[in-house]
Order: C-alpha cells, then structure tokens, then sequence
C-alpha cells in the first residue's frame, strides 16, 4: 500500500516537473532589431515599450541593435536571428535594398515578421511582413513643413544626424516640399557627434545668414544645434522645429526656443508589434483583423495605452503611431512621460 502510495506520489511529482518544464520551453521569444546606435537616447522608450509588452502578455523579448548604427551590422543581427528561430521578429526598415536579404531569411522560415519606426507600409508589404507601425516619414515631415509654412518660414535647414539611414532623408524631403523648397541644398550631414553638429549647424548659418528655420530629426541634432543657437544668439529670431522629444527638446519648447517637436509615440511602436504577435500566437488565430480587434479589446492594453496618453491610429492593415504635434500648449502633458513612455 505504501509502494503504491509512494509511486502515485513519484508519478504526480514527476508530470508537476514535466509540466513545468514543458511551460517555460513554450514560453514564447521575440527579438525587436532597430537601426539605431547606442547613442540615440530617443531608443530607450521603445525598449521601455518592449519591457511592458513582455510583462502584459508574459512572453520574452530581446533588444537588438548595431552600436555604431551600421546596417551591414543590422543585416546580420537579423541573419542572426533567423538563425535562433525566435517565435516572431519585428525590425526597422532603415534601407530596403541593404536589409531585403537578411530580412527574407526571417520569411523563408516563416516566422511572423512586422516592421515598425522606418520604413513605409508598401516596403513593409514587400517584405512579406504581416503589419507596419510606425510614422510615415515623409508625411511627418511634410505635416512639419506645413505648420511652419503657416508661421511664416520660407527656407530652412535639416539637420541630418544619420544620413546613412536613407529613411531619414524624407523627413527632409517632406518639410522642404511642403514650403516648396528643395531639401537637398537645404540639408547637412553631421554625423551623431554634437560638438561636429554644433560646428556644422553655425556654419551653414553663417553662410546662409537668410536662413529662417532649423529642422532636426530628433534628440542628437537637436542637442547640437541647440548650442548652436545659443552661441549665436539666435533664440526667438529663427524658427526651429524638431522630431521626437528629450528633455532638452521639452525645455528648448517650455522657454520658446523650439516651436514644436513632432511625436511620433515610439512607445507604441514596439509595444503594438510584440502584442499583436502574442495575440496570434496564443489564440492559434492569424487572422490579422481578428488579432487587431482583440488587441483594441484587451483592458491591459486599454489601461496601459490611455493612461500614458497614447494614441495609435488603425489603418485596415498597418497601425500609425503618429504625428502629433507637441507644443507650448501641451508639453506639460507630455513631458510628465517624456523619456519612457513618450
């Protein structure tokens, strides 16, 4: 009788251990891959957004990025990845025709794939990729063209932080058609170290003296040419608009150095792509309309969106994250998450 107890007991505690073992082998893995150096701070609130998507729908998710920003170095983390058959990828698409092979690696094992920051949903469809969150770079930065347009700014400057992403270029592109001027004789390529950006930006001031507006792509170039127009004494006598935010951009818009900064909510983008995988993953539906609707659904998700402010823009296949404008009016809003959440 005791045997038999014993064996019953050997046995429960036996299955217990292979059950458990079974649940943390079937816990789901995901890998974000980004384009951007360690440098770029604006990176941490999507990192953050990954954190928050692993707790939400308990799966585990990796950080992948090349530290200098180079995308030979990008292609083969995602190569990489790949090769670790990850339960779903999510990359940027910083240059198509440099990433299309290492991405096509990810899709020829068919593991889901969603793009997300860079990139436009047609790129995005091209690679075989399920959906697209992100802000359409162009029409960021033609939207901030246009409202400058409307305060008066005729010519301007794109301060160019990273122009080995060609994605970047757009934004130029789009704030320079919008006032009808050509970007490429507007833009300068500075490189990520403010002291060269700093340097560069008072330059091209000092040779274009007509110049109205600065234009920066986000917390590096907007660091530097922010000196810049300190040391020249140029506050409130040139119009400066910026991409994304940091505290130094919410303190240039709170003492009117900065008209506004386009926020393109990078919390969403990496928190969307990791739920919306979770959700087909765990519900065994890949319907992406169906895993889109549940996503809506899920009080977590509501709770965690609303309360951070967040608001993503549903298109019938791709999720916009943007842009919205941060001014003067509702920097106090937005700056209270500034940095981890916004």
């Amino acid at each position: 009788m005791k045997a038999t107890r014993y064996s019953r007991l050997l046995k429960a505690l036996t299955l217990v251990t292979l059950l458990a073992a079974g649940s943390a082998q079937a816990a789901e893995r995901y890998v974000f891959i980004s384009h951007a150096p360690d440098s770029d701070s604006w990176w941490s609130v999507v990192r953050n957004s990954l954190k928050g998507a692993a707790e939400d729908f308990k799966v585990s998710v990796d950080y992948r990025n090349p530290p200098t920003g180079d995308l030979a170095d990008m292609a083969r983390l995602i190569e990489q990845a790949a090769a670790q058959n990850y339960d779903g990828v999510v990359t940027t698409i910083a240059d198509f025709n440099v990433l299309q092979g290492a991405i096509q690696k990810i899709t020829d094992k068919h593991i889901p794939l969603i793009t997300a920051n860079s990139g436009t949903a047609e790129q995005s469809d091209k690679l075989g990729a399920i959906m697209h969150v992100g802000q359409e770079e162009y029409a960021a930065g033609f939207g901030a063209g246009e409202r400058a347009k409307q305060d008066g700014v005729k010519s301007f400057v794109c301060v160019n932080h990273y122009a080995t992403n060609p994605a970047s270029f757009e934004r130029c592109r789009g704030f320079g058609d919008a006032l009808g001027v050509d970007f490429k004789t507007s833009t300068i390529d500075t490189g990520i170290d403010p002291a060269q950006i700093e340097a560069m930006t008072s330059a091209y001031l000092r040779r274009n003296p007509g110049t109205q507006a600065i234009f920066t792509l986000g917390p590096v170039s907007a660091q530097g040419a922010l000196q810049a127009v300190k040391k020249m004494d140029l506050k409130g006598k040139i119009y400066f608009a910026t991409m994304d935010l940091s505290n130094e951009i919410s303190r240039g818009i709170k003492d009117g150095t900065i008209a506004f900064a386009v926020d393109q909510q990078p919390y969403l983008q990496g928190y969307i792509p990791i739920a919306i995988m979770a959700i087909m993953k765990q519900s065994g539906n890949t319907d992406l309309a169906a895993a889109t609707a549940a996503f809506k659904a899920n009080p977590v998700v509501k709770k965690r969106l609303e309360g951070y402010g967040l608001n993503p823009i549903y298109g019938p296949r791709n999720i916009s994250s943007g842009p919205g404008f941060v001014t003067r009016d509702n920097i106090q809003k937005v700056e209270r998450y500034s940095g981890q959440y916004r």
